[in-house]
């Protein structure tokens, strides 16, 4: 991929699938701002393992629900980078409650985080890339968004926008040479999968006909993909990421 000379912006940056993503596309010679929003010391160990001479890494402690915060932050990374090219849209939080006990702020939180936190980003810089007429977006979505999984109306209902953003938004920009994808992972080994129980844990395993869990970083490939010039030709779609259980 042509990554050398280029910025991404990866929300949520320093665990699980983010962090992966950080780390593959900094390998990969992309510069890297990042947000967190309580992981001070862990994001300033990603810094420190990841910036060299031909890379800059940065975190920034932003909160993802504020837009002015956002707009904030995107003006110091123009500050501290000399451009931004790539949005990678991953922080994201879940709540998980039968809709019979789900109270009102259980529902608004993951939905101003997962897809609140979207619209704040990418309205606060895609004014840039239709100037420029050129960059590329990456949503993280869930395979959750997909088939709707019990207990996450709230995480369902975000991830499943997300989507839908990424296809509207595809078609808004894709004249200004702008691409808009989407990836739905499925079950992956992060801190939300070890939030459940084994019980549950066995059972979702039983429904992956791959049979295992996926890692993070093999969603951080898939966005290396959708970032690369390989993908030039590709806009508006959502690779899953699976293991075959939405199939």
């Amino acid at each position: 991929m042509k990554g050398k000379n280029k910025t991404a912006i990866v929300t949520g940056g320093t665990r699980g699938i983010g962090r992966a993503i950080v780390n593959e596309l900094a390998r990969e010679g992309v510069n890297i701002a990042f947000n967190y929003l309580k992981s001070r010391d862990l994001a300033k160990e990603i810094e420190i393992e990841l910036s060299s001479d031909e890379v800059k890494v940065k975190g920034y402690e932003v909160n993802i629900e504020d837009l002015q915060s956002v707009k904030k932050w995107v003006d110091d990374i123009k500050k501290d980078f000399d451009s931004i090219d790539i949005l990678v849209n991953n922080a994201g939080i879940i709540n998980d409650k039968a809709l019979a006990f789900m109270e009102q702020e259980d529902w608004q939180k993951v939905i101003r985080v997962d897809l609140g936190g979207v619209f704040n980003i990418t309205r606060s810089i895609i004014v840039d890339f239709l100037k420029r007429k050129s960059g590329v977006i990456v949503n993280i979505s869930s395979v959750s968004g997909i088939r709707g999984i019990a207990k996450q109306t709230n995480y369902s209902a975000a991830k499943a926008a997300i989507l839908g953003f990424t296809k509207a938004l595809a078609q808004e920009v894709a004249p200004y040479n702008i691409r808009v994808n989407a990836v739905a992972p499925g079950f992956i080994k992060t801190d939300m999968l070890s939030s459940l129980n084994e019980t549950m844990k066995d059972k979702e395993l039983e429904r992956i006909p791959l049979g295992r869990f996926g890692n993070p970083e093999e969603v951080a490939k898939v966005v290396k993909f959708l970032i690369s010039d390989l993908a030039d030709y590709i806009t508006g779609q959502t690779f899953i990421v699976d293991g075959g259980l939405a199939t």
